[in-house]
């Protein structure tokens, strides 16, 4: 089924079907033309060639998106963000699974750019910096819980400093004073930023910030559960009322240290966690309060951020911000 036969069901031009498919500007086409050539596409069940008309409108109403974490536990929040942004403007995704894999990454970016894609969104599971080939800078590219190394492209970030404070912050409104920080791998972005708004938090409230209160859980429950004990085993009055742990995995080996102990959580500690992995935060005993990393709302704002690249528009900031939300359990 060609547009030809379109045209001669409809009986007019191929140029006036191809002005109403592609609802082509100041073409003066009657309403009753544009009637029968509509019923016409129906009736013959007559499917345009996208391929050739994002050639020729240079445009193909497609965003790509490519990640390592379609699998981990904040894959479906990115998509949902990106997808439904991208749908209100009657655009759509292709994504593609990296799985971390740089010939995977380059082979799925080639594969995006011959579909035409008119911007693409690169995420990662964990905040650090990228290098990305240069053909991602053939179309308007966002990165999305990273930045780039070269610091050339725009990306989004969840705000790890405002984190870290609040967490803090909660804590303290709660009347802990000592307050342990199992923190992640300290040389990461993460964890360096949710460290100075832990310390930000004790100086304004006072206190100053204990060094042998700070220990590294490497993100892994096994570990943290090492770091809590290690907290916890201290002198009753140098032992920290209060735990922030760096992510949810953590907060787990936490809770697990401090039930061994026969302490009481939050009677005898508090904990705080990172991340919100729901299927460990609603489901600790009892539930924990943690922060949210804002995926969801960073896969909306890098759509918002591609379409305007796309049409062309200056961005107000190349390095944009998220606030990670306190969510309000049972552990505080």
């Amino acid at each position: 089924m060609t547009m030809s036969d379109v045209a001669r069901h409809a009986g007019v031009s191929r140029t006036t079907v191809s002005f109403v498919l592609n609802d082509k500007p100041g073409a003066a086409i009657p309403d009753e033309t544009r009637r029968r050539i509509l019923e016409a596409i129906d009736e013959l069940g007559y499917r345009p060639n996208a391929g050739a008309r994002a050639l020729a409108a240079n445009r193909s109403g497609w965003f790509g998106l490519i990640t390592e974490i379609v699998t981990g536990p904040f894959a479906g929040e990115v998509i949902t963000g990106a997808q439904s942004r991208a749908w209100g403007d009657r655009r759509f995704l292709l994504i593609a699974a990296s799985e971390g894999d740089p010939a995977q990454e380059a082979a799925a970016l080639d594969q995006m750019l011959e579909h035409r894609v008119e911007g693409l969104l690169y995420a990662t599971t964990w905040h650090r910096a990228v290098t990305l080939p240069k053909a991602a800078r053939e179309v308007p590219t966002v990165l999305v819980n990273c930045y780039d190394a070269e610091g050339e492209l725009p990306c989004i970030l969840p705000d790890e400093v405002s984190g870290g404070y609040k967490a803090t912050h909660r804590l303290l409104d709660a009347g802990h004073t000592r307050i342990g920080f199992i923190n992640l791998d300290p040389a990461i972005p993460a964890a360096i930023g949710r460290r100075e708004g832990y310390e930000r938090a004790l100086h304004e409230a006072g206190i100053t910030p204990d060094a042998s209160l700070v220990v590294p859980g490497w993100a892994t429950a096994d570990s943290a559960y090492t770091a809590a004990c290690e907290l916890l085993d201290r002198p009753a009055g140098d032992r920290p009322t209060a735990l922030f742990c760096g992510n949810d995995r953590m907060a787990m080996g936490a809770y697990d240290a401090i039930k061994e102990r026969g302490l009481r959580i939050p009677h005898d500690v508090a904990v705080v966690g990172f991340d919100n992995q729901e299927l460990i935060a609603a489901y600790l005993r009892p539930k924990l309060t943690t922060l949210a990393l804002p995926f969801e709302a960073m896969g909306t704002k890098g759509i918002d951020m591609l379409a305007a690249l796309a049409a062309g528009q200056p961005l107000d900031t190349h390095r944009v911000t998220i606030d990670c939300p306190l969510l309000e359990r049972s552990s505080v």
